[in-house]
């Protein structure tokens, strides 16, 4: 005994057609309980049966036809398979991010992305440009190139407040990246109670973290592939009447 649904193309089958086993050559379902079988015997001749589910107990399968029978669901295939062109596609063209990105790239940022920063995995870099040279541009480039072949899968950005919107804005639109900014009510609305272990891609200010002891104790308890800080030169120490202070 058989179910219907074990009768596929390129299936052997018994009691189809006589004692003797056929090999199915096509099916065709008409709703979930009745299937047009079209099969050839050994001398090849051609012939159909339609069988339904009171049918199951005429006939058994008692081979899956030639290994090398493909009766996988097509879209699927194409899917899995544009999935993986996608995956290697870095491989294939070296400046994908630029490809893919709404950007027109001036040299110096081609240079400092693939020339330099891509190079030198893992790293600490200063991009010290002048201001309006494109910083952000290239660390968009950056992260898409990391995310294209898998080295990316968290990711911090601390930016000053008044550039935090800008950062999402360009990111999405220039790159398709999406980053979430951190607020208070994300904060509050955490499920694990520690809101950097949920967001995988977070923009986050720097006076929220700098000034929230219980936020930089958190973030201190997280790990994150890459962390971008922009306007760096906010972060550095001082030193007020000999006492260096830590910004």
């Amino acid at each position: 005994m058989a179910q219907l649904e074990e009768i596929t193309a390129g299936s052997r089958i018994r009691g189809l057609a006589g004692k003797e086993p056929v090999s199915a050559v096509a099916v065709k379902w008409y709703g979930t309980n009745t299937l047009d079988v079209t099969y050839k015997d050994d001398r090849g001749q051609l012939g159909s049966r339609l069988v339904t589910r009171e049918n199951e107990a005429e006939f058994e399968v008692v081979g899956n036809g030639l290994p090398w029978s493909f009766d996988a669901d097509a879209d699927q295939l194409r899917l899995v398979s544009e999935a993986w062109r996608v995956h290697l596609a870095h491989l294939f063209d070296p400046y994908l991010a630029v490809h893919t990105s709404d950007i027109e790239p001036l040299p110096h940022q081609i240079a400092a992305v693939y020339r330099e920063m891509l190079g030198r995995l893992p790293l600490r870099y200063l991009l010290a440009d002048d201001p309006g040279a494109g910083k952000t541009v290239m660390a968009g480039l950056f992260l898409k190139e990391l995310l294209a072949r898998g080295d990316l899968g968290r990711c911090l950005i601390v930016a000053p407040g008044n550039l935090i919107e800008q950062w999402q804005d360009e990111l999405f639109r220039k790159f398709n990246l999406r980053f979430e900014i951190l607020t208070n009510d994300r904060i509050e609305a955490s499920v694990t109670g520690n809101v950097f272990r949920e967001m995988n891609y977070c923009l986050a200010r720097l006076d929220k973290l700098a000034r929230n002891d219980a936020a930089r104790e958190k973030l201190a308890a997280s790990d994150w592939d890459l962390v971008v800080c922009d306007e760096a030169h906010k972060m550095s120490a001082t030193i007020w009447s000999g006492e260096i202070r830590a910004c």
